[in-house]
Order: C-alpha cells, then sequence, then structure tokens
C-alpha cells in the first residue's frame, strides 16, 4: 500500500523537483544579467578621468557617454518588456544579452569618443530588451509564496551592483592591463555574456503572455519620441546656452504622452494590446510605487555621477581610493535589502520604505555637514559614516520596493510592468544625469583653474546634496500612497494553479 502511494505521486514529485533547480539556475543566471547591466552603469563614472585623458573628450561628450545609455536603455524599455510577452521573455533575454556583450566589445574598442557614444547607446539599447526579462521571468516563474525571498536577493543584488561597479572600475582601470587603459571595463563583460547566453539556453524555461498580443509600433514610436524629446535637450541643454528649441522640445513632449495616452486606451478597447498597459494604473500599488521608482530614479542619478566628480576631480582621489571608498555603501545596502524583505516589511509594511527615504536623508545632510567642514582635506574613512547611513536607508528601499510594485500584477502582463518600472527608474535616472548639468556645472565657473576648481567642485557637490535630500523627502510623501501592509504569501502554500505552472516549466523549452 506504502509502495502504491509512493509510486503515484513519484513522477509528481520528480516534476516539481526538476522545476525547482531548472528556476534556481534560471534565477542565477538572470540575476548575473542584472548584476551585469547595473555594474555597466557605475563602471563607467569611476573610469570617466582615464576615458578623458586617453581619447581627449570634452565634458559634452563625457555626460554623453553616461546619458546616451540611460536615454537608449530608457527608450526601448517598455518595447523590450511588451516583445518579452508577446515572442517570449527568454527569447528576448538571449537576444539582449547577446546584443549586450557584443556592444561591450565595440565600447572597449572604440577608437574616439563618437564611436564610444554611439556603442554606449548600442548597449543601453540592448539592455533594454535583456532587464525587463530579468523580472518578467521571476514573476512568471516563481510562486507567489516565494517571491518575497526572491525580490530580497534582487534588492541585494542592486545594492551590490550599484557600488560594487565603481570599486570593480577602479581596479581595473589601475591595474591598466595589457596597457588597455579604461577598456576592461567594458571588455570584462564578454565572458560573463558569453556564459550567460549559453547556460541561458539550457536552464531558462520559456514563457510568454497567455494570450496572444500583437507589437503596438504607433505606441513604441510616440513612447521613444516623447522621452528623447523630454531628455534629449536636458542633456544637451548646458552645453548649446539653454536654446529655444529645447524649451520648445520638453514642452511639446507633454503633448506627445498625452496623445501616447490617448492612443493606447484606443488600441485596449480596439484589440487588446496596448504596448502600455493603462489598467495596471488601477492598481494603487503598481501606480504609487511607479511614482517613487521614477523620483527614486532622478536622485540615484545625480548623486552617483556627481559623488564621482566630486571624489577625482574635487579631491584628486585616484579612481582605487574613490572606488574602495564606496565599499561601505555597498555592504549597507546589501545587509539592509536582506533585512527589509525577510524581516521588517512583512512585520512593519511601508513604514520600513518610509524609513528607509528618511533614513537616505539623514546620511545625506551628515554629508553635506562633512563636505563642508573638512573641505578638500576630508579623508576615505570620515566617509564611511555618511554612506553606511545612505546606504542602510537604499537598502530599505530598493528590494521591498519592487516586490510592492508587482505583487499584484497579473502575469500576463508582468513584461510590461517590469518594463515601466525600469523604463521610468531609468527615465528618472536620465532626468538626474540632465539636471547635473543644472545642480552640478551650473555652480561651477568655466575660467576656474586648480585649487579654484577643486574647491568649486566640493561646493558644487554639497550643492547637489541639497536638491537629492528635497528628492527624497518627496519620495517619504509619495509612499503613503503604497499599501500599509504587503499581501501576505504564506511560506510553503502553493495553489494548483502554480503546480501545474512549476510541472510545465520542467519540461525543456
Amino acid at each position: 500500500m506504502t509502495s502504491t502511494t509512493t509510486s503515484s505521486t513519484t513522477p509528481e514529485s520528480a516534476a516539481v523537483a526538476a522545476a525547482d533547480r531548472r528556476r534556481w539556475f534560471a534565477l542565477a543566471i538572470v540575476m548575473t544579467a542584472a548584476f551585469m547591466d547595473l555594474v555597466d552603469v557605475t563602471i563607467v563614472n569611476i573610469a570617466i578621468p582615464s576615458i578623458q585623458k586617453d581619447t581627449g573628450a570634452s565634458f559634452s561628450s563625457i555626460q554623453w557617454i553616461t546619458a546616451g545609455y540611460a536615454l537608449a536603455f530608457a527608450a526601448g524599455l517598455i518595447t523590450g518588456g511588451r516583445l518579452g510577452d508577446i515572442h517570449g521573455r527568454k527569447k528576448l533575454f538571449l537576444i539582449g544579452i547577446g546584443g549586450f556583450t557584443l556592444a561591450s566589445a565595440l565600447c572597449g574598442f572604440a577608437a574616439n569618443p563618437e564611436m564610444l557614444v554611439a556603442s554606449r547607446i548600442l548597449q543601453g539599447a540592448m539592455a533594454a530588451m535583456m532587464v525587463p526579462q530579468v523580472l518578467s521571468i521571476v514573476h512568471a516563474t516563481f510562486p507567489a509564496h516565494e517571491r518575497g525571498k526572491v525580490f530580497g536577493l534582487f534588492g541585494a543584488v542592486v545594492g551590490l551592483g550599484a557600488v560594487s561597479g565603481p570599486l570593480l572600475g577602479a581596479l581595473l582601470t589601475e591595474w591598466n592591463l595589457f596597457g588597455l587603459e579604461w577598456r576592461p571595463i567594458f571588455l570584462i563583460n564578454l565572458p560573463v555574456g558569453i556564459a550567460g547566453l549559453i547556460l541561458g539556453i539550457k536552464f531558462i524555461s520559456e514563457s510568454k503572455a497567455p494570450k496572444a498580443l500583437k507589437l503596438d509600433l504607433v505606441g513604441m514610436v510616440l513612447v521613444t519620441l516623447g522621452l528623447l524629446m523630454l531628455l534629449y535637450p536636458l542633456t544637451r541643454g548646458r552645453e548649446l546656452g539653454w536654446p529655444l528649441w529645447g524649451y520648445l522640445s520638453m514642452a511639446g513632449s507633454v503633448l506627445v504622452f498625452a496623445g501616447l495616452i490617448a492612443y493606447e486606451r484606443m488600441k485596449a478597447r480596439r484589440d487588446g494590446s496596448p504596448l502600455i498597459e493603462l489598467s495596471l494604473f488601477k492598481v494603487k500599488s503598481f501606480a504609487a510605487g511607479i511614482a517613487v521608482q521614477a523620483t527614486f530614479g532622478v536622485g540615484l542619478g545625480i548623486f552617483f555621477l556627481v559623488w564621482t566628480l566630486y571624489m577625482q576631480i574635487g579631491l584628486g582621489w585616484s579612481a582605487l581610493r574613490a572606488g574602495l571608498t564606496g565599499v561601505p555603501f555597498s555592504i549597507a545596502v546589501s545587509v539592509a535589502a536582506g533585512m527589509s524583505v525577510q524581516k521588517l516589511v512583512p512585520r512593519f509594511g511601508r513604514k520600513v520604505l518610509q524609513a528607509g527615504a528618511l533614513t537616505m536623508v539623514a546620511g545625506l545632510l551628515i554629508y553635506i555637514w562633512e563636505a563642508d567642514h573638512y573641505g578638500t582635506g576630508i579623508a576615505s574613512w570620515q566617509m564611511a559614516l555618511p554612506l553606511v547611513v545612505m546606504g542602510l536607508g537604499m537598502g530599505l528601499i530598493v528590494a521591498p520596493l519592487t516586490d510592492a510594485v508587482l505583487s499584484e500584477v497579473p502575469k500576463e502582463h508582468s513584461g510590461s510592468a517590469s518594463g515601466l518600472i525600469n523604463t521610468v527608474q531609468q527615465m528618472g535616472n536620465a532626468l538626474g544625469l540632465g539636471l547635473v548639468s543644472v545642480v552640478f556645472f551650473g555652480s561651477i565657473g568655466d575660467d576656474l583653474v586648480p585649487p579654484q576648481l577643486n574647491q568649486a567642485f566640493v561646493d558644487g557637490f554639497q550643492h547637489s546634496l541639497w536638491y537629492v535630500a528635497g528628492v527624497l523627502a518627496v519620495i517619504f510623501l509619495v509612499m503613503f500612497a503604497l499599501p500599509a501592509k504587503p499581501r501576505q504569501h504564506v511560506e510553503g502554500a502553493i495553489d494548483e494553479a502554480e503546480l501545474l505552472d512549476l510541472t510545465k516549466s520542467a519540461q525543456p523549452a
């Protein structure tokens, strides 16, 4: 009797066990890709002086090396997410990681600043194909009761990627491998990308939207046009003397976005395949989370670029010293991200995220005081306190926020939702990078020479941090619109639909 029971349950148990192995391998692969993207955003900042010296790039070109990536990334993310829903998330992930690896090679072998900017734009476009699939694959592969744990891991990876990028960039730049100067910061992606491509083919299971969808080409054009009309003038405005066409373009982007919303509503009624699923914004947690993501992106976009320029140009530190200075921040983010999802959010809900915003503000205020008090003589160890406080605050936000935004989103729209989450954060990031020319370079004279320039960079850093603190205060207020408590996922609970999903995902793609 016992043997009969065992034999009848063995195939089902084996299927679930196989699915469990595959999805954890798949998670490791997509997390590595997300880490590679995050590192690539921040790794460039630390190598800016080396790139400038080696290629003769102007400050305008330097801004485009960072902002060009963010622009292409932001413009393509919603489309990338929707393409994954239509054609398969695994397929789009593999195309994205393959293209990202190729673009990294082009960046590494760029002969001049113009080629580097073009390669970075291509890299951003390929990241827009790859990154939305990461959250979509997680959302479609893992049952609800495990997603909190998975998003906790994702938050830790975000924190680690955000600041290990500068450290890795510093080491690769300082070592000057094979006399290649800054180029290994891009070439290091090649072995990682190739391994991700090969392992992804083997372990990631394919998933699509359950009903057939069509690509909304008009929506794709309107989204891209609106973002470029808004972000391009912001990024180049100061360099060109804030021409009239720039203001007209930014004002025109509002009309384009209004037209996009009207068209998407009509498209949803007509064939149910809009690029942006506007019904998602009826989900309160999604709408509020999106607003927080966008605002958070602005603050991070300003902080990370200004922080790098402050340490390397204002204080005259080497890339390695600047990179090592960021290690306490990285550790604090990772520790707080794990704690927030596993221990704090289930008990205290959105108060944890709000505490994170206030903690980051406290860290910024300490940093402003220290930068003023110690001036250009500030030491790395003196920065540890504000960086740890800021890192703890950021960790309390990044991990639970993703889960809060996606927790009530239907599976069939997970690609579109994931694309929107990443788009608004990157749009915020690109806005922040564009605003650097206003809040940072705008406070620095063009005719200064060292040591006047050094002090001007220190003053500009403090000036910029006040803006970042203001952004975080806004985030604190917007968070009141998030659900007071997250939807509880009971550990170990699994319904019939999820068991069926697991069994299916055990089958070869």
